[in-house]
C-alpha cells in the first residue's frame, strides 16, 4: 500500500479534477506482477493499469488501491468489472471514494461477485494524498490552503512595502512545488499592486491544467501594465471586482484577456462556492493580510503553511502576516495540529491543519 501512495502522488497536478490513486497488483505467491497510477488524460484508470501490465498473473491475486474503485460508468468502464473479469481475488484499499456516485458502491460490487475486500490500510496517509479532492467532493468548495512568508517577528514586508525576499531561495522553491500542488492561486489587490507578481507555477513539473490566478480587487484597480495583466493570454487571470466596478475598466481589462467576475469579494463563502461551481477542486491563498484574515476569519482555512526566516524587520507600521478581525482571547486562537516542521535553508517550514473550522 506504501508502493500504491506513492505511484498515487506521481499523478499530482495531472489529476485534477479527479483524485490521486495508484495500484498495485500482487499475485496468489506475493510477487508483485503490475503497478499503476491514475493520470486524467491518459482515461485510464489506475487499477486497468495495473492489471494489463499483470496480465495473466494478476489471477487468483491482490490488489492494492489507495482509493476505492469505482463501480460506474463514466469517462471509463467499471474498475471493478476489470478487477473481477482478471480474477482479482482480494482487494485492499485505503478509503473509500467520497464522490456520491462511487461511495461504498465499489466495494459492494466487488463483495457481490466474490472478491474479498479490506479497507483501512494506511487510511489517515491516503486521506492526506487526497484532501484536497476529499473536501471538494463533501463540499463544493476549495479546499484551502494559507501559505505565508514572514519573519522571525512576524512581518510579510517592511514598512516601505518592501518584501523581496522576505525567505531564502529555498523556501521559494518549495512554494512553487506548493503552487503545482493546486489548481487555483489567490492574492488581494495590495499584493498585486505592491508586489507585481507573476503567480505561476515555476515548480518544472507537468501539470494537466495551467494554474488559474484570482486577484480580488473590489474597484478594478489591478493596472492594465502589471505582469498579470500582461500574461493574461498566456494562463488564467480572474478578477473578483465589486458590482459597482467601472464600465471602462472592464472593458479594458476584459480587452487583454483578464476575466472579470463582478459579485463583490467581501463574502468568502460565496467566493468559494462560485470557485466550486468552476470546478476549482484546491485554492492556495498566498496573502496579503487582509485575504489571510478574512479566510481565517470565516474559518474557511484548511490548511497552513508559514515560511519563517530568522530575520526581524521590525517597526510598527510594517504589515503582519493576518489582518482580520481576530480573536480577543488567547484561548479563541486558531490552533494547528498534525504540525510538521522542516527546514528550508535558513528558514524554517511550519505546516499544520485547523484544529476547528468549518466546511
Amino acid at each position: 500500500m506504501e508502493r500504491a501512495l506513492e505511484l498515487a502522488r506521481r499523478g499530482t497536478g495531472l489529476v485534477s479534477p479527479g483524485p490521486l490513486v495508484g495500484c498495485v497488483i500482487v499475485d496468489p505467491a506475493g510477487v508483485v506482477v503490475g503497478e499503476g497510477f491514475y493520470v486524467f488524460e491518459e482515461v485510464r484508470h489506475a487499477e486497468t493499469i495495473a492489471l494489463s501490465v499483470a496480465g495473466n498473473k494478476a489471477r487468483g491475486g491482490t490488489a492494492y488501491v489507495s482509493l476505492e474503485p469505482h463501480a460506474h460508468h463514466g469517462r471509463t468502464a467499471p474498475c471493478t468489472d476489470a478487477l473481477i473479469a482478471a480474477g482479482i481475488k482480494r482487494v485492499v484499499a485505503s478509503i473509500e471514494d467520497s464522490n456520491p456516485k462511487v461511495s461504498g458502491r465499489g466495494f459492494e460490487h466487488l463483495r457481490n461477485a466474490g472478491v474479498e475486500v479490506q479497507v483501512g490500510l494506511l487510511a489517515e496517509e491516503a486521506a492526506r494524498a487526497n484532501e484536497a479532492y476529499i473536501h471538494f467532493m463533501r463540499t463544493g468548495r476549495p479546499f484551502v490552503h494559507l501559505k505565508m512568508a514572514v519573519s522571525l517577528d512576524g512581518k510579510i514586508a517592511t514598512r516601505t512595502g518592501d518584501s523581496r525576499w522576505v525567505t531564502g531561495p529555498e523556501s521559494r522553491a518549495r512554494a512553487h512545488e506548493l503552487r503545482h500542488q493546486y489548481d487555483a492561486i489567490m492574492i488581494g489587490i495590495g499584493t498585486a499592486t505592491k508586489d507585481d507578481p507573476l503567480l505561476t507555477d515555476r515548480s518544472d513539473s507537468p501539470r494537466r491544467l495551467q494554474l488559474v490566478r484570482i486577484v480580488l480587487d473590489e474597484q478594478l484597480l489591478l493596472p492594465a501594465q502589471s505582469r498579470l495583466v500582461k500574461t493574461a493570454n498566456e494562463a488564467p487571470v480572474i478578477v473578483i471586482a465589486g458590482t459597482g466596478a467601472d464600465d471602462n475598466r472592464v472593458r479594458e481589462l476584459e480587452s487583454r484577456g483578464v476575466e472579470i467576475v463582478r459579485k463583490g469579494n467581501r463574502d468568502p463563502f460565496e467566493l468559494l462556492d462560485e470557485l466550486g461551481r468552476r470546478s476549482v477542486q484546491s485554492l492556495l491563498v498566498e496573502g496579503g493580510s487582509g485575504v489571510a484574515g478574512r479566510f481565517i476569519d470565516a474559518g474557511l482555512v484548511n490548511k497552513v503553511t508559514f515560511f519563517v526566516a530568522p530575520k526581524i524587520v521590525g517597526g510598527s507600521e510594517a504589515p503582519g502576516a493576518v489582518g482580520g478581525v481576530g480573536v480577543e482571547l488567547m484561548k479563541d486562537a486558531l490552533q494547528l495540529e498534525h504540525v510538521e516542521i522542516t527546514q528550508r535553508g535558513n528558514d524554517i517550514e511550519v505546516t499544520g491543519y485547523p484544529r476547528s473550522g468549518k466546511e
